[in-house]
């Protein structure tokens, strides 16, 4: 017995400062988890947290101190940046208590959760998913992540985007309206977690369009920073 075709490489993202490799299971992402960036969505007030989710091949890795190049995707006039405290989860568990949550956490990263935002708008009007304005190919660029034990939990630190050299978005994760703890709590209720799952957990305000040529430089205090080329 054997595959009908080889089977796809695993997706994976380095470890900072290690050879060590740390495998993609799934990809969730948090929508409108900071407040500035409800209201510039049009949206106001802590409303339940949502999710969408992304392939788990879509990880397009960001090497520290190197650029990433990132396709532009066909199909949009509307690629919009949104960089994100991505939480990489060790440990398998559903149900979990947010004040148990941290025990889950292998590490941390600094992501981009790249959309389409003319399809996303357009899906939204018609009530249907949003998978081709969030799941395409590359749309979740990814820096090396950072182990727990090096970091400690992440509740508070700048997170920032700059576009060739010009600031875009800048807030703090202690913004977030779902804390990291709170939104594993509320994810292990519809999910059952498992080691390689990372959530993107929301994007500060500031989120807009960048075009072929365009050099995007995020981070987050105390994690890392990634740097990527749209081509």
């Amino acid at each position: 017995m054997g595959y009908v075709f080889a089977a796809p490489a695993q997706p994976v993202v380095p470890v900072f400062n290690s050879t060590d490799l740390y495998p993609v299971h799934r990809i969730y992402c948090v929508g409108r988890n900071y407040e500035e960036h409800a209201k510039e969505m049009g949206f106001t007030g802590r409303e339940p947290p949502f999710f969408f989710a992304k392939p788990a091949d879509a990880v397009l890795i960001a090497p520290e101190g190197k650029a990433a190049e990132l396709p532009y995707p066909g199909e949009t006039s509307n690629l919009h940046h949104e960089t994100e405290l991505v939480v990489a989860i060790g440990k398998r568990g559903r149900n979990i208590p947010a004040a148990d949550a941290s025990r889950y956490i292998w590490g941390y990263a600094v992501g981009l959760d790249m959309t389409r935002r003319d399809l996303q708008g357009e899906m939204k009007k018609q009530g249907r998913p949003w998978e081709v304005g969030k799941g395409f190919d590359h749309s979740a660029p990814i820096g090396p992540i950072k182990p727990i034990a090096r970091t400690g939990e992440i509740n508070s630190g700048r997170i920032w985007l700059n576009v060739n050299g010009a600031k875009r978005q800048e807030s703090d994760v202690g913004k977030l309206i779902w804390n990291v703890n709170e939104t594993i709590e509320h994810l292990s209720k519809y999910f059952e977690l498992a080691p390689g799952d990372l959530i993107f957990t929301g994007t500060p305000e500031g989120v807009a369009a960048v075009q072929r040529g365009d050099l995007m430089q995020g981070g987050v205090d105390g994690v890392g920073s990634l740097t990527v080329r749209v081509v």
